[in-house]
């Protein structure tokens, strides 16, 4: 009877189809689901099964009958996306030269050091990737780390996805001997994080893979080893799903996939403002992740980049 009543009332009716879940604890549970409710569209996909609201209060009972909660988790973080997304078209998109500018006047007279951006970027893409692939369907994830900044930033959201409970997996063949680097490196086998070589791999182990090869400064083609390990992600190889950090490798940097035979991600996560070849990115999820651009940086380069919700590192487009 609750299904065409306001949200006030679908949401008592919910609440009466999970007894059997309260004892398991799951209270934060209670509220994303609580959320979900007002935060779903009634013509949403919310359930593998339907896409009418009413399938939203039946999946909650039948997870409360089974005693699990996947669905539910699923749901939540799908509706939270839905309800955080911004358009597409309140995002400029920058060109190589401006992208180089922008990061130099961060590292410069705006203060930022190299190992602060780097940090708050793997920040960023670790809680950006955990808000799409989930611990429980993707806990296994290979790191794929080129010898620049955005290997760097490999390396630290491969950190951070470790405390967050997936178990990361890193190929870092080309490393750089900086102090920045080595202590990437030394911190994430302090966690006993496991590094591979390139002809140890086999990428179908995997549930997830990050490309963390190359950034905004990459020219030219792929040189070894990272052409062949590009070859083993490509559409034609059936590779689990890619994560692209920045930029997806061996794309161009403003016009994309100049060949059209390079690897297509499932995700882009953009760092500080996507860059003009995500224009052309047909993948499922696009993110924005570096919420620490000042306002002379907007200003200076007429940025348009949409809110942050909360207190969230990133924002889905």
């Amino acid at each position: 009877q609750a299904y065409g009543a306001p949200a006030a009332a679908r949401w008592r009716w919910t609440c009466r189809a999970l007894p059997v879940a309260r004892p398991t604890g799951h209270w934060s549970m209670l509220v994303a689901v609580r959320h979900a409710a007002s935060a779903v569209p009634r013509n949403a996909r919310s359930c593998a099964t339907t896409n009418q609201a009413p399938s939203f209060a039946a999946c909650v009972r039948r997870c409360s009958r089974a005693g699990s909660f996947q669905t539910l988790r699923g749901l939540a973080s799908q509706s939270s996306r839905m309800a955080g997304a911004a358009e597409v078209g309140m995002c400029t998109y920058v060109g190589q030269e401006d992208a180089v500018k922008i990061d130099e006047e961060l590292m410069g007279p705006l203060g930022f050091s190299v190992d602060q951006l780097m940090e708050l970027a793997g920040l960023s893409c670790a809680c950006s990737v955990a808000d799409v692939y989930n611990k429980e369907e993707f806990p296994s994830v290979l790191v794929l780390c080129g010898p620049g900044n955005n290997g760097g930033d490999g390396l630290v959201a491969a950190r951070h996805l470790h405390h967050f409970g997936y178990s990361p997996t890193i190929c870092y063949p080309k490393r750089t001997q900086k102090e920045l680097y080595l202590g990437l490196v030394t911190q994430l086998e302090s966690l006993r994080v496991s590094f591979m070589d390139v002809e140890q791999l086999n990428v179908s182990q995997y549930n997830l893979i990050i490309d963390a090869m190359f950034g905004f400064s990459f020219k030219g083609a792929p040189r070894p080893p990272f052409d062949a390990l590009l070859a083993k992600l490509k559409p034609g190889a059936n590779p689990p799903p890619i994560a692209s950090i920045d930029i997806p490798s061996g794309w161009h940097v403003e016009e994309g996939d100049v060949a059209g035979d390079a690897i297509r991600p499932n995700m882009l996560i953009s760092l500080t403002a996507p860059k003009k070849c995500a224009q052309t990115f047909t993948g499922e999820y696009h993110y924005l992740g570096g919420r620490f651009v000042p306002p002379h940086i907007k200003e200076k380069y007429n940025l348009k980049l949409p809110a942050y919700p909360g207190c969230q590192q990133f924002v889905r487009l």
